[in-house]
């Protein structure tokens, strides 16, 4: 699917600057077809490898080569780990990744969680933190190596942010720790279910083990590099996982975090993140920026 720029909006002044894709909900596993967890929706595992091969071939012959691809998070499918298939899956998929001729940038969901520890992922080739911009003189827009977060600079005056959604999680992290306990008491004060995963009866049903939050360290760098962006005059893209439709709230834990920069004059801040398809294969989009003279 291909988001093309509404004509109307456009005047004769208008300048395309730059595209960049993005995908999402890849989640692949060399299995027949199946459904989600609560069974109401298929999910084409083995052929989301498709999907992806197909947006990279698009991504490739685009007239105007994107500058790089966002990849939001859920690469592989959680199955994986049962079949003792995660490594060699992320591997069939990264293998196909390397056809794409340009960068790609990953973000963390709960399947990577359901596949690998944090640290494993922090050594991995879904770590793409070696792609981040450093600005000079300014060593607070460095993120810490405790969360998998950067931001980097794909064009002039434009700022992309990734973060990390699953910085507390009860996921990925050793139970004897105490991140662990840290994390499984903020959720057990919000979700009595037995079955944490299930948000039945609860009036804040992101409180459930598949989603996670933000520590307030990630918190306080995303406001220095945000500040830094608003002093500089950039525009700033934010690619997280994942959102809810209504209220357009992070869907993470603890609370319900309002979007960060609404404590900024930023009049020019997106939020990238691909919500799940109905079908539960990839999702392609190819983002056009432009810049209109008034």
């Amino acid at each position: 699917m291909d988001d093309k720029p509404n004509p109307e909006a456009l005047n004769e002044n208008s300048e395309h600057l730059f595209s960049f894709g993005v995908i999402a909900d890849i989640q692949y596993a060399d299995l027949e077809d199946g459904f989600n967890f609560q069974g109401t929706r298929r999910r084409y595992y083995r052929h989301s490898l498709l999907h992806l091969q197909g947006a990279i071939e698009d991504w490739n012959n685009e007239s105007s080569t994107p500058c790089c691809v966002l990849q939001l998070g859920d690469i592989i499918d959680g199955y994986n780990a049962q079949y003792n298939a995660s490594e060699k899956s992320l591997e069939v998929v990264m293998d196909t990744f390397k056809k794409l001729k340009v960068p790609v940038h990953h973000t963390w969901g709960n399947h990577e969680f359901y596949n690998f520890r944090r640290k494993y992922l922090t050594h991995s080739k879904l770590n793409t933190k070696f792609l981040e911009d450093q600005i000079e003189h300014h060593p607070e827009t460095m993120p810490s190596e405790d969360y998998y977060a950067y931001h980097f600079v794909p064009f002039p005056k434009f700022r992309f942010i990734l973060l990390d959604a699953y910085d507390l999680s009860v996921l990925g992290v050793d139970q004897s720790s105490p991140k662990y306990e840290q994390c499984m008491k903020i959720l057990k004060e919000h979700n009595p279910n037995t079955e944490l995963n299930s948000p039945q009866g609860l009036s804040e049903p992101q409180f459930v083990q598949f989603n996670g939050g933000f520590s307030q360290e990630q918190l306080n760098w995303l406001n220095e590099v945000l500040t830094f962006s608003d002093t500089n005059q950039e525009k700033v893209v934010i690619a997280i996982f994942p959102f809810t439709l209504t209220p357009l709230t992070v869907c993470v834990w603890p609370g319900t975090t309002e979007m960060p920069w609404q404590s900024f004059g930023l009049t020019s801040v997106w939020c990238v993140s691909l919500l799940v398809t109905p079908m539960m294969v990839a999702t392609l989009r190819i983002l056009l920026v432009y810049t209109t003279s008034t």
